[in-house]
């Protein structure tokens, strides 16, 4: 009994130290790396909302022929 609770205790602590091991591990990103961050998620959203508009641009007419306009 005493063994598993030694387990269930050990689940967060091991939790904890990693957590602190990748908090130490991350750095602040530099402007550049920043701003290239920036322009590629951008690019993203761009690429992602011209999709969108394409579907819906196709979606409607042909919906409108399967529907017959009703």
């Amino acid at each position: 009994m005493s063994e598993k609770l030694k387990e269930f205790a050990e689940i967060p602590q091991e939790f904890i130290k990693d957590g602190q091991q990748f908090l130490i591990r991350c750095t602040k990103p530099s402007q550049k790396e920043f701003i290239q961050i920036s322009k590629a998620i951008a690019v993203g959203f761009a690429v992602m909302g011209f999709i969108g508009y394409l579907v819906k641009l196709i979606h409607i007419p042909i919906n409108n022929i399967l529907v017959g306009g009703a």
